[in-house]
């Protein structure tokens, strides 16, 4: 029986069938195998002149590099105070670093030569590594080819995971994307964004690339576990509400007034005084203070935190701060005379800083509040409403460094204000209190409320205001017999009536509204009351506010 011959062109058609099969095979395979090729960390980081290394914060490569010298690194001071700590205060004047730790004030010369702390090379300020790792919980990673240093802080901000096997981080997302680095089982990486299948990760020695998101899981807190090595601040703290009163003493002998002026008074455990002031450029204050009065304050239950203002028209707040011989001046004077009269704390009150006294007056802030800790001292700042304006005053870093900051919820009318309006709408001051909140801790917040409000003669063509107390805004209110009504949005007496050729308006503060106001403390969960000023006030307000602050 004969066999069946295949035609050739059935057998030339298998074959490309099967070569074509095969080949779709092979390249089907390709596709899914993960690259090899690595990546040329040169053309990835760049290259760095002969004696500097490349820098890596986090998972950003600085465009300013560290230097070398020898097997130390430094770290541009500008780098290390913009991202890592601010507190490497750079005296210009005098050539060193001054750093403040919460018990006391260090002082390191800048060399021009390598291998000192602090370098000063080509004009631009260097801090060794050790160095800041003497102040700041910092790790550094040293690598070569190219030379580069990584830098890995603020670590309660990172998001640890750890590689469940043997993988790569690859310079983007996808199997066919270059190796930068091999990772082990076990390794910690540092989470970024996370996409579909890929998450951007960036290793603890600076590699910053992508994994695939099945081959991480959450790092347990043992695995990621630090030791504190840094000192911390520690701070004083009312276990009750403070329930604080400005007393606003302008000259010596008022002092003597205390027991009249606080007769009426109750539920206060805090008074300040209006004692000091900056006189001059030299660091020299006025000084009224009493030892009569903190023994009399005493008597009566109450702390004294001495104020002092910036109010003297004749000296400059940045002169004086920003050299430091009549900083440290300021606070060898302040200290020792609050000391001497046996007053418990002081409050600053220096209003209207510049955008560049901002930096000055938190070495300010650093430096006496190493005075105060030695001495027992309550230190308190007074800050107004928190604007994008005033984001110098850096709310976060006095809360590290002070016991109490004071948010001054009035003046949102001023004399002045293109408009009439409330000295203090609830609306406004529930803002500057949640704004304040979010830099710092709640419990250390104080609300500066007002006993006055402000009388607003408006005309055609001119506006003008005066300040009345509680007592002198009710007879004004009476006398006049001004339409009154509650109004519900700003949780305040308002009204109007017609004088002189002219309208008046008044927002009243009474207690009400000083109700509504003191209610806020147990919202946010605050530290307490601050008013201003003593002797403004209705005398029943203070039995209002001790009761809406109660807890």
């Amino acid at each position: 029986m004969k066999k069946k011959r295949r035609s050739p062109a059935i057998v030339v058609i298998i074959l490309i069938i099967m070569v074509a099969a095969a080949g779709l095979l092979t390249n089907l395979i390709i596709s899914r195998m993960p690259t090899k090729e690595r990546m040329d960390l040169r053309e990835y980081y760049g290259e760095a002149p002969e004696g500097e290394a490349i820098l890596i914060l986090h998972a950003d490569v600085m465009e300013k590099h560290a230097v070398l010298f020898g097997e130390t690194a430094y770290l541009p001071l500008g780098i290390v105070n913009t991202y890592i700590n601010q507190r490497y205060y750079w005296d210009a004047e005098n050539r060193q670093i001054i750093y403040a730790t919460p018990s006391e004030v260090t002082y390191t010369p800048a060399s021009e030569e390598g291998g000192s702390e602090v370098w000063l090379h080509n004009e631009d300020v260097y801090l060794s590594v050790p160095y800041v790792q003497r102040y700041t919980d910092i790790d550094v990673y040293y690598s070569h080819s190219p030379e580069r240093v990584a830098v890995q802080y603020d670590f309660e901000e990172l998001r640890p995971v750890m590689a469940k096997k043997n993988t790569a981080v690859r310079y983007q997302g996808g199997i066919k994307s270059p190796i930068l680095c091999d990772v082990s089982a076990g390794s910690i990486l540092y989470l970024g964004t996370e996409l579909e299948n890929w998450a951007q990760v960036f290793t603890p020695d600076g590699y910053i690339g992508y994994v695939k998101k099945s081959v991480y899981e959450e790092a347990s807190a043992e695995q990621t576990a630090r030791e504190n090595r840094i000192e911390q601040y520690t701070h004083i703290s009312f276990e009750s509400p403070v329930n604080l009163v400005w007393h606003q003493v302008t000259v010596a002998d008022a002092n003597s007034y205390f027991a009249n002026d606080t007769a009426a008074v109750s539920g206060v455990n805090v008074i300040s005084p209006t004692w000091y002031t900056m006189t001059d450029n030299a660091g020299n204050i006025r000084d009224i203070s009493s030892t009569d009065y903190v023994s009399a304050a005493h008597a009566k239950g109450m702390q004294v935190w001495a104020l002092i203002d910036n109010f003297t028209s004749d000296m400059s707040t940045y002169e004086v701060l920003s050299h430091t011989a009549s900083r440290q001046a300021l606070i060898g004077n302040l200290v020792s005379s609050v000391v001497n009269c046996g007053a418990d704390g002081i409050n600053i009150d220096f209003e209207t800083l510049s955008e560049e006294t901002g930096v000055h007056f938190l070495q300010f802030l650093r430096e006496l509040s190493v005075e105060c800790r030695r001495n027992n001292l309550v230190l308190s700042v007074d800050n107004p409403v928190p604007e994008d304006f005033t984001s110098h005053y850096d709310r976060e870093e006095q809360g590290k460094v002070v016991d109490y900051v004071i948010v001054m919820g009035y003046d949102e009318h001023y004399v002045g204000s293109p408009e009439a309006g409330s000295v203090a709408s609830l609306p406004w001051v529930e803002q500057g209190i949640i704004d304040t909140i979010a830099e710092v801790p709640a419990e250390k917040v104080v609300l500066g409320i007002p006993f006055y409000c402000r009388l607003w003669k408006v005309m055609a063509e001119s506006l003008s205001s005066e300040a009345l107390g509680m007592v002198e805004a009710n007879r004004v209110i009476n006398e006049h017999k001004a339409e009154m009504y509650w109004d519900n949005v700003v949780c305040q007496h308002v009204g109007s009536y017609e004088a002189e050729g002219a309208t008046w308006k008044i927002w009243l503060e009474d207690n009400e509204s000083i109700a509504a106001k003191t209610d806020l403390v147990n919202k946010y969960n605050l530290a307490g009351t601050a008013a201003w000023k003593l002797g403004l006030e209705d005398s029943s307000v203070w039995a209002v506010i001790a009761e809406h602050m109660q807890r």
